[in-house]
This record gives C-alpha cells, structure tokens and sequence, in this order.
C-alpha cells in the first residue's frame, strides 16, 4: 500500500470515530438529560403543594385576625399565621422560577450551575419554611381556635405556654444541627450525597446526571 493510500484509510479511520464519538455523545446526552429533567418533576409537585399550604395559610390567618380586632392574642396569631402563609409562597414560587430556568439545551456546565444555585435555594427554603414549624404550629392552633367565638378577656390557657418553651428549644436543637448538616452536604460531592434525607435527593441525581455527560465530553 502506498503512502497516500495509508495516510486516507488513516483519516477516513479517524473520520469514522469521530463521527462515532459524537453519535455516542449525542446520544448520552440526550438520556442523561432526559433523566435530569425527570428528577425535578417531585421537586417540582412539592412546591406547588408547598403554595397550597401557604394559600391556606393566609386565608386561616386572615379569617383569624378580621374576626378577632379586639383579642390581641389570637390577633398575633392570625398575623402570624398569614406572613407565615406568604413566607411559604414566596419560597415556593421562587424555587419553581429557579427550577424553570434551568435550560437543558445549554452547555452542561450552564446546566450544572444553575441546579447548584437550585439547591442552595432549596436549602434555604427548607430553613425558611421548615425550620418554623416547631413554633408556627400554635399559632395555627390558635388560629384555627380564633375562627370561633370566644370572649375577649379570656386568659392564655398554661399549656400553650409550656408548648412554646418546648418548641423553641426544639426549634434551637433541630437549628443548630440543621446547619451542620447543610454545610456537610453542601460542600461534599453528588456521589456522596446519594440519601441524605433532606427532599433534595432529585436536585443532586439531575447533578449526577450532568456530570456523567461532563465526563464524557472530557474524554
């Protein structure tokens, strides 16, 4: 075989992987991408829910603080209960717009920093509009109490006042270990992460996803 002839049937083998590469790359990132777009499909229905709750939230503490001027207790509450409505919408609807931008069609790194920033924003949420609930459900309780009739004057019952001393050291507790744990697995790899238990499990299996294809890409 002359030397012409070896160097084309060198190139044309060349061409031909090339080609398979890319193929194989085309199809990769197609099924990963499928998948990542597919594991923010609960995130996804968990904060719609997350505005229903926070929908019901506002209504209960509007009803509980229009019907009760005078009552500065269940007043509070129903204050409280309807920011505490909005603080959960806003939550919500941020992390579902930071969940929509995220564009499949664009680079893969794109792509990774925007599910990054997805779940440091979930992370606050979860702080945000989780943490709370070890306080937030008396005034709910309250709240849901003030939607009846009740005579202005009447004392704090006692066992609202010991639930409040228990939840806000429960709220302390579940507080300090909650940073902890958000700053280990924020900071540790996808591949370590795989159950954490935090309702963040789909964010990091997208992020599995992207790094298969970033793997590839740089092979």
């Amino acid at each position: 075989m002359e030397h012409d002839d070896l160097k084309a049937a060198w190139q044309s083998l060349e061409a031909r992987i090339s080609r398979s590469d890319a193929l194989q790359l085309a199809v990769l990132r197609e099924t990963r991408l499928g998948r990542a777009r597919s594991h923010l499909r609960f995130f996804k229905l968990g904060h719609w829910l997350q505005c229903l709750l926070g929908l019901g939230l506002v209504a209960l503490g509007v009803m509980c603080w229009t019907r009760n001027p005078d009552i500065a207790g269940l007043l509070a509450a129903g204050i409280a209960v309807h920011a505490f409505g909005v603080i959960n919408i806003i939550g919500a609807i941020s992390a579902l717009v930071l969940a929509a931008r995220v564009d499949y069609s664009a680079p893969v790194l794109q792509i990774q920093r925007r599910l990054a920033t997805l779940l440091r924003a979930y992370a606050l949420n979860s702080a945000i509009c989780g943490l709370p609930w070890w306080i937030m459900w008396l005034p709910v309780v309250v709240a849901v109490a003030g939607l009846d009739r009740i005579q202005p004057g009447a004392g704090t019952p006692s066992w609202i006042v010991w639930s409040l001393a228990i939840s806000a050291a429960g709220l302390i507790a579940t507080g300090i270990y909650a940073i902890r744990h958000y700053r280990r697995i924020l900071g540790a790899p996808d591949a370590e992460t795989r159950a954490c238990g935090d309702g963040a499990d789909g964010i990091r299996r997208s992020r599995r996803m992207l790094a298969e294809i970033a793997e590839f890409e740089a092979h």
